[in-house]
């Protein structure tokens, strides 16, 4: 259906367009139409670009490396964990139900921008609610890339110190300089990620995204190859049964497959699997610099780095599970090292650390892009201000690193408001709010979709908090898994 619109509601400054939207998942404009709203015609006849304040020169497989690299996380390293607790066939049910709704959810979010004619999150927001709405999602853009950027950087923290001195050798003294985590942190942020923080664009980060890439196809290929080289159960050590909610009665039933299982920690599971597809902050920025924009190439960049991020994390989970079975542990590396460490894991722990720090810039642009839209929204580009930011937030990240000993809880309850905010609440009321109701009626289906979308995350919200405060009054020690 279509819908004379007057661009960004003035009667008056512009001339009627048309916003072309059809009914159901795969709705969106065609490129003419797009163009027609998006492009609109100056007096000497010439296209003027209202969409965007420059021109995209991303290439297509460039967006797809960085929005899969902003898709990978921390969070692959406690899948196989994760299906040690809802077995091989619920997995896989839960991990593709989540990769649709991902994919669903940048749908809204890619109409929505078609609507409003601005690929900035923030301006959504402002549409949709006003300044509020603006400041509601810039504010949790910022804080849950914070938590992703500092999830990183302990990762940094803790393993880069044990490659190094597996390098040097175990005699190596630990009280040097360079085994000590928060100094190694601080030359990561300068030498490496400050480096690539500063490029204007996101994306010329498409070379670094693609070798972190590359680094995680390299740890899956290892997970694959060890699962053929560890017996089971361990023979380096007695079979650890900890893990499982009743103990197994022979070594054949410890290493035994389950297809579905259900236990206490099959619910923690879930909201580990629901974040594992977290990119949504970084979609705009892309669509935003990728050459030859249209809704329908965006989508399908987002779609293939789904896809592509779902194989990589269905595959680690399997050959993971299969390699350890019940004694797997929340961190896959981990549970290598009780095998036995060797040059393969040694090389695999760097290839992790690398695809980590290169994935920490990734994260830092849509938070400065957030810091922009809220603090200087009218302002054009600017060097020093574009530099300012990077270091302030490197600095506060490496800070809240150092400093807090325990940061699991502080980021637990980050990562259960911003993360289903991001997902589901945010792109759903959007919808809702912008999509005029000439063009989709509140009881047409797209819309009840929608709101139906949003409330899940609600759901989603309300349980990962459940699940936090019954750790805190039980005391108990529950795994969970970043993104």
């Amino acid at each position: 259906m279509e819908l004379e619109k007057l661009a960004n509601g003035n009667h008056h400054e512009r001339s009627t367009e048309k916003i072309i939207l059809e009914d159901g998942f795969d709705g969106v404009e065609n490129i003419a139409a797009e163009r027609d709203e998006f492009i609109p015609h100056s007096p000497d006849g010439k296209k003027q670009s209202q969409f965007t304040d420059f021109v995209g020169k991303t290439s297509f497989g460039m967006s797809v490396f960085n929005l899969s690299n902003a898709i990978m996380g921390s969070g692959i390293l406690g899948l196989a964990f994760a299906m040690s607790n809802t077995g091989i066939v619920l997995f896989l049910f839960l991990l593709t139900f989540i990769a649709i709704l991902s994919a669903y959810s940048i749908h809204l979010l890619l109409t929505s921008a078609g609507v409003v004619g601005n690929r900035a999150y923030e301006q959504l927001g402002n549409r949709a609610f006003g300044q509020p709405g603006k400041v509601l999602a810039g504010v949790v853009i910022t804080i849950h890339n914070i938590g992703a950027m500092s999830s990183y950087l302990f990762i940094v923290k803790y393993e880069l110190p044990l490659v190094i001195q597996a390098f040097l050798g175990k005699d190596t003294s630990p009280g040097v300089w360079y085994l000590e985590g928060n100094y190694l942190i601080i030359i990561v942020s300068l030498c490496v990620i400050l480096p690539l923080a500063l490029m204007r664009q996101l994306g010329y980060l498409g070379y670094t995204s693609g070798f972190s890439l590359t680094c995680m196809v390299f740890f899956l290929i290892s997970v694959i190859y060890k699962k053929y080289n560890i017996p089971c159960p361990l023979e380096t050590s007695a079979p650890d049964y900890h893990n499982f909610t009743t103990p197994p009665s022979t070594e054949e039933e410890a290493c035994e497959a389950k297809l579905f299982t259900i236990n206490q920690q099959t619910a923690y599971t879930i909201p580990i699997l629901a974040f594992a597809f977290v990119c949504h902050p970084e979609v705009l920025p892309i669509y935003t610099e990728l050459r030859n924009p249209t809704k329908k190439r965006m989508q399908n960049v987002a779609n293939i780095s789904i896809l592509a991020m779902f194989v990589m994390y269905l595959l680690t989970a399997v050959f993971g599970y299969l390699t350890f079975y019940g004694q797997v542990e929340a961190e896959l590396l981990h549970t290598y090292s009780k095998a036995g460490d060797d040059t393969l894991v040694l090389c695999v722990r760097l290839a992790v650390l690398v695809a980590v720090i290169l994935t920490v810039p990734v994260v830092l642009f849509p938070i400065r892009r957030a810091v922009l839209q809220l603090l200087f929204p009218d302002k054009p580009f600017h060097w020093a201000r574009h530099i300012c930011i990077a270091i302030v937030l490197l600095f506060i990240v490496n800070l809240l690193v150092i400093f807090v000993p325990n940061i699991r809880d502080i980021f637990g309850i980050i990562g259960a408001t911003s993360a289903p905010s991001l997902i589901f609440i945010l792109p759903g009321i959007f919808y809702l709010r912008i999509v005029p109701v000439t063009v989709e009626p509140l009881k047409s289906r797209p819309k009840i979709q929608a709101a139906c979308f949003a409330a899940l995350g609600f759901a989603f919200m309300v349980m990962s908090l459940s699940f936090i405060v019954l750790d805190w009054v039980s005391g108990e020690s529950r795994s969970g898994g970043g993104h």
